[in-house]
């Protein structure tokens, strides 16, 4: 929709704004056109409030909409083509079948990964700090956030919507993989990058590209029991620390026999350690995201709940609702 008028005025003296003379200057003219239709125009807005309300959307959304406009952020190339990330560690291989990017939490945790990884079909993207909470910015802002620019350059696609028909010919690898902590703040940035690929890159999910990386929270050194000889064990959460040591009773290790280390970040563990956990395809656990029970539009409308800005009240009625099946890390 669209609000038009024509007004003729002759004005004496004309003076005019630059050299192209785009835009009138001339003060005289501006004071004269003001005296005659700002006070009809007043009292008509008065006496017709309701479309003067649909009146101050229009005009409202029109300048909101020339200023993301003006603000319109686009990806950076040189020589049109999109210059990979300087912080990317890619990869070797260029079969899409066996490559993968792993988003690493923090700088620390993304040095050790880079020492760990197998060069040959892995490639590591460091992140700092918590990623944008991407589900309300609009499309054409996402890459004012280096984060956001960097991840979409990296792995080859441009955001999209869930309606849109992206091009997947520049898709560099097979799988995206979401490596954080395994704590709150770590379940934080996976939500956080969960909300980006769903709002903005919903064919990535769709097609079946994005994973999560389950580091272990706890190693357990094991003594040697019988014929087994010692070893190392590591165990997802709590409940599965609880199982292995269960296990090692029932195998005749004795109470205190074996030590417990916990994990309480990735910047924690060396290169082996991260390889052996969380990168080799043989021992690792890396859990594929897709839909669930939900429809697509019920599905949005739990992000929305989540991670909507306005939506303060939601969240502490979900709270009270479902706080007593949190476990609490403290």
């Amino acid at each position: 929709s669209r609000a038009s008028f024509v007004l003729s005025a002759k004005v004496l003296d004309p003076q005019f704004q630059g050299q192209t003379k785009e835009r009138l200057n001339s003060r005289d003219a501006l004071r004269l056109v003001s005296q005659f239709t700002r006070p009809p125009l007043e009292l008509w807005l008065n006496q017709h409030v309701a479309d003067g309300k649909k009146l101050a959307d229009l005009v409202i959304k029109q300048a909101q909409t020339r200023q993301r406009a003006s603000q319109k952020v686009e990806k950076r190339k040189g020589s049109g083509v999109a210059v990979l990330p300087g912080k990317l560690t890619d990869c070797e291989s260029r079969d899409l079948t066996l490559n993968e990017v792993f988003l690493v939490e923090g700088d620390s945790a993304g040095g050790s990964a880079k020492m760990g990884r197998d060069k040959e079909t892995q490639a590591i993207l460091p992140l700092r700090g918590k990623v944008l909470n991407a589900w309300e910015v609009e499309r054409d802002r996402l890459f004012a956030n280096n984060e956001i620019h960097d991840i979409s350059v990296a792995i080859g696609i441009d955001p999209h919507g869930p309606d849109d028909q992206p091009d997947f010919s520049g898709l560099r690898y097979g799988k995206v993989c979401i490596l954080s902590d395994a704590d709150v703040d770590g379940s934080h940035i996976q939500v956080l990058l969960l909300t980006l690929f769903f709002r903005h890159f919903p064919k990535l999910i769709v097609r079946g590209h994005v994973y999560i990386a389950k580091p272990p929270l706890f190693r357990v050194d094991a003594p040697a029991r019988g014929k087994k000889p010692a070893a190392k064990i590591y165990a997802l959460d709590n409940g599965e620390l609880d199982a292995t040591l269960d296990k090692l009773r029932k195998e005749g290790a004795k109470d205190g026999a074996w030590s417990i280390s916990p994990f309480k970040g990735l910047g924690e563990m060396n290169a082996e350690q991260l390889w052996e956990t969380t990168l080799n395809p043989e021992t690792r656990r890396l859990l594929p995201i897709a839909w669930g029970l939900l429809s697509f539009d019920e599905t949005v409308t739990r992000f929305t709940k989540l991670m909507g800005k306005g939506e303060a009240a939601s969240r502490r009625e979900l709270m009270e609702l479902h706080g007593d099946a949190v476990d609490l890390d403290v």
